[in-house]
């Protein structure tokens, strides 16, 4: 008992455990465990910041679990952790700049909040003072970070090369990244999905 709780109490462990609740709610197909391991996961990366806080993994996981809890209590409070989310994830790159996927994520936040929709940015403009921004610009310049820190580390990343290449109209770049995501070799149902995203925004742009 005392031998759990010890190792319960240590912030390495706890952003692990995090991570394997995460990962676990992705794999499940029942709504109910995947809803209970979500907020599992989140209560172990806070308790993983609150006893870690100069773990980067320990924000970097916060981040990418309190993302997940939005899908859960509605775009409001998807929205209003905008901006909590960013800070972790900044946060995690100030003590580690080397984490090709942190900057990855951080890159996504950019991506998405860059194309939010106009109701939603509606909500954000109540919500805030000053509502979240950012540009597929500065979202480029993180994919293209974290690419340069491990080359073609995660096949997500190449697929939104591709994908911010097209919003900025640079077709032949676009397609450059696009074809490496399809040629990515498949070891994960991620991989899957980003193989088949590349190869449908592919053939919209007449490649085959």
């Amino acid at each position: 008992m005392n031998r759990t709780k010890r190792h319960t109490e240590n912030g390495e462990l706890l952003w692990r455990l995090a991570r394997a609740a995460h990962d676990y709610s992705l794999l499940s197909t029942k709504p109910a465990e995947k809803k209970r391991l979500v907020y599992e996961a989140i209560d172990f990366a806070k308790k993983a910041l609150d006893k870690d806080p100069s773990n980067f993994a320990a924000h970097k996981w916060y981040a990418i679990c309190l993302s997940d809890i939005g899908d859960y209590e509605g775009i409001q409070v998807k929205i209003s952790n905008v901006f909590e989310i960013k800070k972790h994830f900044e946060k995690a790159i100030e003590l580690n700049n080397k984490d090709a996927t942190t900057i990855h994520l951080l890159g996504l936040w950019s991506y998405f909040v860059a194309e939010m929709p106009w109701a939603q940015r509606k909500i954000a403009s109540v919500l805030f003072t000053t509502p979240p921004t950012s540009t597929f610009e500065k979202a480029l310049k993180l994919f293209e970070r974290a690419e340069e820190v491990s080359p073609n580390f995660y096949s997500k990343n190449l697929l939104f090369l591709g994908k911010t290449f097209l919003k900025l109209k640079n077709k032949e770049k676009a397609i450059a990244w696009l074809l490496k995501a399809k040629q990515v070799t498949a070891r994960t149902e991620e991989d899957k999905e980003v193989i088949k995203e590349a190869t449908g925004l592919l053939n919209s742009l007449g490649i085959k």
